[in-house]
């Protein structure tokens, strides 16, 4: 089994390969459950991920995309001072400039089901661009953090930080070139992303 082959488990059934490729863009949506739904999307976006038990196996799996990637020397880039505090301990450098690094370490807000995006705000970007982070991104989610759609996310964000609602909300979704997504006005001026989800259970 690869590295980005361990997808949702717990006794769920797994969508075939078939059904991940041969789903056009205007099909009916699929009756199947949020997480399957969201791991169908993800993946035709073109993004990799790894599902986890527990924080030990997070950080399992970033050592082995580090070494994957051959990123030893390679500082991660971070907004996001909780994740410099959770990973410490870890062999990770930080760097607080985006030019000193390939690589961007973020959390998220939700994770879109129905389209297979990540959602993120100021709280992750600050006031950066998409197009101003390095090419490589890892994120770092959790199960309870997926919802249905793009609305949902936002009402779940407008909900939370009342009333300071966050601003620069857009969505990564563009793992690989889609013209489908031309049109997407929380993609617009994006650029494609050599995405990595790691996704802990915490239900």
């Amino acid at each position: 089994m690869g590295i980005f082959d361990k997808l949702f488990r717990g006794g769920k059934k797994k969508v075939s390969k078939e059904t991940v490729e041969t789903r056009g863009l205007h099909m009916p949506d699929l009756k199947i459950p949020i997480d399957e739904k969201f791991t169908i999307h993800f993946k035709k976006n073109g993004g990799k991920f790894l599902y986890c038990d527990s924080l030990k196996e997070i950080k399992e799996a970033i050592d082995k995309i580090i070494q994957e990637n051959q990123w030893q020397k390679q500082p991660f880039f971070i907004l996001d001072e909780r994740l410099e505090e959770k990973f410490s301990s870890e062999k990770i450098r930080f760097a607080k400039n985006a030019r000193n690094s390939e690589v961007f370490f973020t959390t998220c807000e939700h994770l879109i089901a129905q389209n297979g995006s990540i959602l993120v705000c100021s709280n992750q970007l600050k006031e950066k661009k998409l197009n101003e982070l390095p090419p490589n991104i890892i994120v770092f989610a959790t199960t309870s953090q997926l919802v249905e759609s793009i609305g949902e996310g936002l009402k779940k964000i407008k909900k939370l930080y009342v009333p300071s609602i966050p601003t620069n909300i857009t969505t990564l979704k563009h793992f690989k070139a889609e013209n489908e997504d031309e049109n997407d006005f929380l993609t617009y001026g994006s650029s494609t992303k050599n995405l990595y989800l790691l996704l802990l259970e915490d239900l």
